[in-house]
């Protein structure tokens, strides 16, 4: 009895445990083809020069989808009608694309993003109430690195309904300060001090010419707007020089820079 027992169950048992080594094995070695035809298609993009972004998004779409053909393909291995399984799967994927419209609308966006280029990776941009450098675009979200070393992930839906600036889209940029002078002050002098600091700096092109002109005849004291151009690469190094220099070459030349202050007249009763 125990013979037949044995005789019986045995070769189930030897074809499970086939069958579970021939996954294994599909499992392992699918895997591994799968990293190799990533590779190759990422290197035939890169040497295409096709844009970062898409090589990411492209990656992940396809990552995913040979996933999915090596798990059918496991499970076919098993017996199981893959065709019920996929008209199941598409019927699961209408109930469950119903209950995650955001993400297929961050799909959406993905895609859109990928296609009219408002950015690409690399570039400097400020959307949503953040800015940062864009790191990488994914299937659903795409990374920001900001100035101050934190990542900023921005689903693809929300980015591509919003306002978005790149500040690296043009290889120029305009640097916008200003400096307030009393009203004592001699104009034309300071004018002259101002416009003898951006010549003397190098990296403000001369072309467009830089533009110092009075803007505004405020509260405290007379606004002076200064607006040279530069390389984008060069924007806060410029600023931050130009402003320090305002500021020691005014004090220098005795022009004062007002603080808000107010005038007040008492009535004599």
């Amino acid at each position: 009895m125990e013979w037949n027992l044995v005789e019986e169950f045995l070769p189930k048992v030897l074809s499970g445990g086939m069958s579970i080594i021939w996954s294994l094995a599909c499992l392992f070695i699918g895997i591994k083809v799968i990293n190799i035809l990533r590779k190759l298609l990422k290197g035939a993009l890169e040497r295409s020069s096709v844009d970062t972004g898409v090589v990411q998004f492209l990656d992940e779409l396809v990552k995913w989808g040979a996933y999915a053909v090596l798990i059918l393909a496991i499970l076919a291995r098993f017996g199981i009608q893959t065709t019920s399984f996929i008209t199941l799967l598409g019927s699961a994927g209408v109930a469950i694309g119903l209950s995650l419209q955001g993400s297929l609308a961050n799909f959406a966006g993905g895609i859109l993003i990928l296609v009219l280029k408002p950015f690409v990776v690399g570039d400097y941009i400020s959307a949503c109430g953040c800015e940062g450098t864009v790191t990488e675009i994914s299937i659903f979200s795409t990374t920001l690195h900001s100035a101050d070393n934190r990542n900023i992930i921005i689903p693809n839906g929300t980015l591509s309904n919003s306002n978005i600036i790149d500040y690296s889209a043009n290889e120029t940029r305009r640097v916008d300060m200003s400096v307030d002078v009393a009203y004592n002050s001699d104009l034309k002098h300071a004018r002259k001090v101002i416009e003898e600091i951006l010549d003397r700096e190098e990296k403000i092109l001369k072309e467009p010419s830089y533009v110092v002109a009075v803007n505004e005849l405020g509260d405290s004291g007379i606004t002076i707007l200064i607006r040279p151009w530069v390389k984008m690469e060069d924007y806060w190094e410029v600023k931050w020089r130009i402003l320090e220099q305002v500021h020691n070459r005014l004090n220098e030349e005795g022009i004062d820079i007002p603080f808000p202050q107010m005038t007040i007249h008492m009535e004599k009763e």
